[in-house]
């Protein structure tokens, strides 16, 4: 018997019919044998993530504002699934001492993992596995880092004792005891580290897409679909933009080496998207994805002899790291650096930045560009085929776009162009349309 880890998102478990479909899934493969639940997902267009409540009810009580509504709002969609699937997982008394936490005082993160807890209780008990709590077992530090071998250490042990579980994503635990969350859509993180810790075969990432497609469908009209990809890969795509698996999701599995498999709960017998470290240069195919996101900043910054002045941009990202601002990207040139940053960073330290950037570290120049959009076009055949370059820089010019900023990385997987925001989709189709057709 083989060991696959199963990841499943909120859609996957939104109501009784879906997680219905989900045991299905799982009791067809006996090698599902430990399950990752995520919070109840949106089960029509203008319903709520559960997640979505929690932080919302988070921001009444932080508000001081009546917060019993939302409270019913989230109690009945755990108490409707229970009912639905037939199951006694003891929700009445879950949310009994929900309830008393709340009028002690809990913080933002304890409350949003909720959603995942009271779903992998439910799901748990549905399947008839092994209910495993992350925050027993997921650990964090005293500054919020992950601490990812003590995670795997203690997993091993824990999971070690059981032949199936159900173990809730999203959060696990401070030093304190107190809960801490990863960021949104982080279950696929925790899916990764149990996949880690039992050695999995294969760690399944089951959502309401089929894979990965070569582009955004919301843009390009029917994209192809993408039925294998590297890690590496996948990191670039994910982190510009291509939120079918969270960026961070990859280390964990990379590390021990286990393909990732993204399918269909909707579609189980679509094979979806195969992720594996190997580097898959396919036959008449140059690109495997091209994925962006809009709303940068470009700080670009000229100053004359720069190359020739030790530390100098360790001068200028000190100034960032003052404001806390994160930085995207750093395009070079001998005497020129340009600061990537996504402009939700930078809202009211802009001219501050720009002011101390100017004063400390004496630059001649210091020009800012906002409602920039940065695309990347990823691929390990680009590095080589002659012209790559040249045919994704033609094609936007005879779109009429205007390339504000040229970065590519030094594995040559991928080109990245700064766009104006207003030029963001036709860039996209432009690019789609002239490597894939």
């Amino acid at each position: 018997m083989g060991i696959k880890v199963a990841k499943f998102g909120g859609t996957s478990l939104a109501d009784a019919e879906q997680i219905r479909k989900t045991k299905g899934i799982i009791d067809a493969d006996p090698d599902r044998r430990y399950i990752v639940a995520s919070a109840p997902g949106m089960r029509y267009d203008d319903d709520s993530k559960v997640t979505d409540l929690l932080y919302l009810l988070s921001s009444h009580i932080e508000q001081h504002a009546p917060y019993g509504q939302i409270l019913d709002l989230i109690k009945e969609r755990f108490l409707e699934l229970e009912s639905g699937l037939g199951v006694d997982a003891q929700i009445e008394g879950e949310f009994r001492d929900f309830e008393a936490m709340l009028k002690v005082g809990v913080t933002s993160d304890y409350i949003a993992s909720r959603g995942e807890y009271f779903n992998a209780k439910i799901l748990a008990a549905y399947l008839g596995y092994k209910f495993v709590d992350a925050a027993d077992f997921v650990l964090f530090g005293d500054k919020g880092r992950f601490l990812m071998e003590e995670t795997n250490n203690a997993l091993k042990v824990a999971l070690r004792k059981y032949e199936r579980a159900v173990v809730p994503g999203f959060y696990g635990t401070l030093p304190n005891g107190g809960i801490k969350t990863f960021s949104r859509g982080g279950s696929d993180i925790t899916g990764s580290i149990v996949a880690r810790a039992v050695g999995a075969d294969v760690y399944e990432n089951w959502t309401d897409v089929s894979g990965f497609l070569m582009a955004d469908p919301r843009i390009v009209d029917s994209p192809k679909a993408i039925d294998t990809l590297s890690y590496k890969e996948l990191r670039e795509l994910s982190y510009m933009g291509a939120k079918v698996l969270h960026e961070n999701a990859i280390y964990p599995v990379r590390l021990a080496g286990i393909p990732v498999n993204i399918r269909n709960t909707n579609d189980p017998g679509s094979p979806g998207t195969m992720i594996t470290a190997g580097e898959h240069v396919r036959e008449g195919r140059i690109v495997t994805g091209i994925a962006g996101s809009k709303d940068f900043t470009v700080i670009a910054i000229y100053k004359n002899m720069m190359s020739a002045e030790i530390g100098y941009i360790k001068r200028v990202l000190n100034i960032l790291d003052d404001y806390d601002v994160s930085l995207e990207h750093i395009p070079s040139g001998v005497d020129t650096i340009s600061l990537v940053i996504a402009s939700k960073y930078l809202d009211g330290k802009l001219e501050d930045i720009v002011d101390d950037i100017e004063k400390k570290t004496r630059a001649d120049s210091v020009d800012v560009y906002e409602d920039m959009a940065l695309i990347a076009t990823v691929g390990y055949g680009m590095a080589m085929r002659p012209g790559v370059s040249a045919k994704l820089f033609g094609t936007l010019y005879e779109a009429g776009i205007n390339i504000r900023m040229i970065d590519q990385g030094s594995s040559e997987m991928n080109i990245i162009v700064g766009v104006a925001n207003s030029d963001f989709e036709n860039a996209i189709r432009s690019i789609y349309k002239a490597f894939v057709g």
